[in-house]
């Protein structure tokens, strides 16, 4: 039977999310991401984008390029809600679906040409997407998930495409190797020096060729190229660790401002783990040097979602790891190894008022935000806090990269 994989994308996301909160930014050049000196952009608006802007690129160097641009610092509970609404729309609607990320979906929608007609069903829900959340969403429609991106990405913006069978190597054949999904800065280079520049020039070389140059990821570049893929359309699974890091403006020794973030990050997931009915049973500290080498510690623990637990363990893997003869850029926190489960109160840790101290904050926090109920020795760190359930389907990430 002739798969029929479905890719949804929502068009300029965090940026199509403000504008329904704010009808003012309709039309004007938008920037979201990191405000500070060493913010990145998150989102650029196709206005933005038309003078050279883009996501992944400094925040400083993309308002250079479009003075004009309005930015946003943006807020993840607010992306996260509409990202839901549209994943429930979905899900009530297809057999399997993937979120391959908070604005990006797969669905496999094989046989059901015998019932609907996959194009025509397709295109009816995207326009239900449309009415119930407001938001300009795309889709490529095709037998494997490498074509069907691709065609997304041609349809754009807020549009549909469909790849007949049989069609898929014509289809790809005058793009761009770029366009390839895995072909990423450094691939580019190395397919350029060798003259291949389209994917045509790329369909046309020996296998074995490419596979020489670029080792077992040519192989899998040259199959995408011919329109071939195989790969299944995979139900997105439960999270399994959540983290939390933050890139300083200016690169610090000061210890004590460290430790205090530390303990912050260590405080906040915690509260998300119990927020989310889970337990840990993983936690680490990852530090970046301004010679940006990067270090990492962890340590296995009984399962947990404690404050008492895990904020004195991050801090004490923090001190093994800090080297206090070098500046700091980064810092974070994780928890992995994540399971179901609620806070149990320990006969040889606890006492009732513990667990009941746990219960009433954060109750205040979910009324009130994450950071209206924080230890003194947290008080001085910026913008700590994530006022969304993480457990809710959506692939794993690091839920704040923040630059203060």
């Amino acid at each position: 039977m002739t798969r029929s994989i479905l890719h949804l994308d929502l068009d300029t996301f965090f940026v199509s999310c403000e504008r329904l909160l704010d009808s003012r930014l309709v039309g004007k050049p938008i920037l979201v991401g990191g405000t500070g000196s060493r913010g990145v952009v998150s989102a650029a608006s196709y206005e933005a984008r038309a003078f050279g802007a883009h996501s992944g690129m400094s925040m400083k160097l993309a308002q250079m390029m479009c003075p004009q641009a309005i930015v946003i610092r943006g807020n993840a509970g607010t992306y996260s809600k509409f990202s839901r609404m549209v994943t429930e729309i979905l899900q009530e609607n297809v057999p399997i679906l993937e979120k391959a990320s908070v604005d990006e979906f797969y669905a496999d929608m094989t046989g059901m040409d015998k019932f609907f007609g996959c194009y025509k069903y397709a295109s009816e829900l995207r326009e239900k997407v449309i009415k119930q959340t407001g938001l300009p969403i795309s889709f490529g429609l095709s037998e494997n998930k490498t074509v069907s991106k691709i065609a997304t990405n041609e349809a754009k913006p807020n549009n549909q495409l469909k790849i007949d069978y049989g069609m898929e190597k014509k289809f790809l054949s005058p793009l761009s190797i770029q366009k390839i999904p895995g072909v990423g800065e450094k691939t580019y280079q190395t397919l350029c020096h060798l003259g291949i520049k389209q994917i045509s020039l790329l369909q046309e070389m020996p296998r074995d060729m490419v596979e020489n140059v670029l080792g077992k990821h040519g192989t899998s570049l040259w199959y995408k190229a011919q329109g071939i893929d195989h790969s299944p359309v995979i139900k997105y699974h439960e999270r399994k660790s959540i983290s939390n890091e933050r890139t300083f403006g200016k690169d610090t020794t000061d210890m004590d401002m460290l430790t205090r973030y530390v303990l912050a990050m260590a405080e906040n997931l915690a509260y998300l783990l119990r927020r989310g009915n889970r337990l840990t049973g993983c936690i680490s500290v990852k530090i970046r040097y301004s010679d940006f080498n990067t270090y990492s510690k962890q340590v296995k623990i009984p399962y947990t979602a404690a404050d008492h637990i895990i904020m004195p363990l991050a801090l004490e893997l923090f001190q093994k790891l800090y080297d206090k003869r070098l500046l700091v850029r980064l810092i974070g926190v994780k928890c992995s190894d994540i399971t179901s489960g609620s806070y149990q109160i320990s006969m040889f840790e606890d006492v009732r008022k513990t667990a009941n101290l746990y219960d009433a904050m954060d109750k205040i926090r979910q009324r009130f935000g994450s950071r209206s109920v924080i230890r003194a020795n947290c008080m001085d760190t910026h913008s700590i806090g994530n006022d969304f359930n993480p457990f809710n389907g959506e692939p794993p990430t690091v839920l704040a990269h923040r630059h203060v």
